[in-house]
């Protein structure tokens, strides 16, 4: 790109400090306070480069506008939208990212955890950066490249932008959220206030990834209502409702329908917590397909095992409740097949090769495109994620901030 002065490593580097692990037991919002010490730094560094209407809202979403610089007053307004808690599936906190320039291909000893040990036998997509400079956390904590690596390119991209007034392009809204990786961060946005049309979210994995298909989901809650009594006197009486739950568990197929079986385009039903003592048991569990429609087939066939565990022991009771969490951006994306064209164009014409695919799992934008914002997902690199051995390339992160360059130039001559 011309005139272009990447920023993109140095801010990486300084989010990734920033402690911001969601709290998956906590019932305010944002889970976690401290995801607020990202977003008040987002707010200060979008006033210095020039984003004056950057603010943080009660809930701590982020938000900024970059003004359309064209003479067509007519064109659509693009958000760009990324994450700033990390997973709790391993500690955020004292994350010490480590660069490590000019990678060779050999194994990579995290330093404060020399077990810890990132090999291409293990991650082969690091064969296609040896030359790049990745970065890394130190071994005992995670990097934070989910999704700190949008918010990074995010910036980085707005930076260019006002330093570059001569590209075209629309309006366009920054949009940084919360909770995410607890699957609540959308739940408080207004998108009255947000006011854009249509949008990316900056999540992706590989170089060249554009996600416009995710999952479908929905959440079930098994309550298995037991008889108690006496220990010492309870023969004939006591049903002890852990052991029914255990029966439920084991009758789950073994070769199928769950994630450790199922690949591609292939759904599951995933128990997750299993809760419980002699008189009620909760089994929590996550159902997952591409086609919306199977959900209900899975929760049928789910509550039929529960229901025919549950019926071989007289007194016992259950409920099945069932959630709906997210739905597949598809559905949405397919009737403005546009918005995820332009994005593929905008890579090709970053020298970059589009990798369309399908998540196995779900976005903000999955949820976005729902709420009247067609959402598809972008590359930023980030790989491992939610382990100690997440990473990202510095060349990734670039390419990504180029290929937004070039998809808002392609958006400012957008027609209806």
């Amino acid at each position: 790109m011309n005139n272009y002065s990447s920023t993109v490593e140095k801010r990486f580097i300084k989010y990734a400090q920033i402690d911001t692990t969601a709290d998956p037991k906590s019932t305010s919002f944002p889970s976690s306070e401290i995801q607020k010490d990202l977003a008040r730094e987002l707010v200060k560094e979008l006033h210095e480069i020039g984003v004056d209407d950057a603010e943080m809202d009660e809930w701590g979403y982020v938000f900024g506008t970059i003004p359309n610089n064209t003479s067509n007053p007519d064109l659509p307004t693009i958000c760009f939208c990324s994450h700033m808690d990390t997973a709790p599936d391993v500690t955020g906190k004292n994350v010490k990212p480590i660069v490590h320039r000019n990678y060779d291909g050999m194994p990579i000893t995290l330093p404060d955890d020399p077990s810890q040990i990132i090999t291409v036998e293990r991650y082969p997509y690091l064969t296609k950066k040896i030359g790049d400079d990745i970065i890394t956390a130190s071994g005992t904590t995670l990097l934070g490249a989910d999704d700190k690596a949008g918010i990074a390119i995010i910036m980085d991209f707005a930076n260019h932008l006002k330093n570059n007034p001569s590209i075209s392009h629309p309006t366009i809204r920054i949009l940084f959220t919360p909770d995410e990786e607890v699957g609540r961060g959308v739940e408080h946005l207004d998108m009255k206030k947000l006011n854009a049309d249509f949008g990316y979210t900056l999540d992706g994995g590989v170089l060249g990834s554009l996600e416009d298909e995710s999952f479908s989901a929905d959440s079930v809650t098994i309550t298995i209502n037991g008889i108690s009594a006496h220990p010492g006197y309870a023969k004939g009486k006591m049903v002890h409702s852990v052991k029914i739950g255990a029966e439920i568990i084991e009758q789950l197929p073994k070769d199928s329908w769950s994630p450790e079986t199922t690949e591609h385009r292939e759904g599951f039903v995933h128990p997750t917590s299993f809760n419980g003592g002699l008189e009620q048991t909760t089994i929590g569990c996550i159902i997952r397909d591409h086609i919306t429609a199977k959900l209900t087939e899975y929760e049928t066939r789910l509550e039929g095992i529960v229901k025919s565990v549950v019926e071989q022991y007289p007194g016992v009771t259950y409920a099945f409740e069932v959630k709906e969490q997210y739905r597949n951006m598809k559905e949405i994306l397919k009737t403005v097949p546009f918005v995820s064209d332009y994005a593929i164009t905008a890579m090709e014409n970053a020298g970059v090769t589009p990798l369309p695919t399908i998540i196995r799992g779900g976005t903000d934008g999955s949820r976005l495109s729902f709420m009247g914002l067609p959402c598809p997902n972008i590359f930023t690199g980030e790989m491992a994620i939610h382990s100690r051995h997440e990473y990202v390339s510095v060349q990734d992160m670039e390419k990504a901030v180029a290929t937004l360059t070039q998809l808002v130039q392609i958006w400012s001559t957008h027609t209806a």
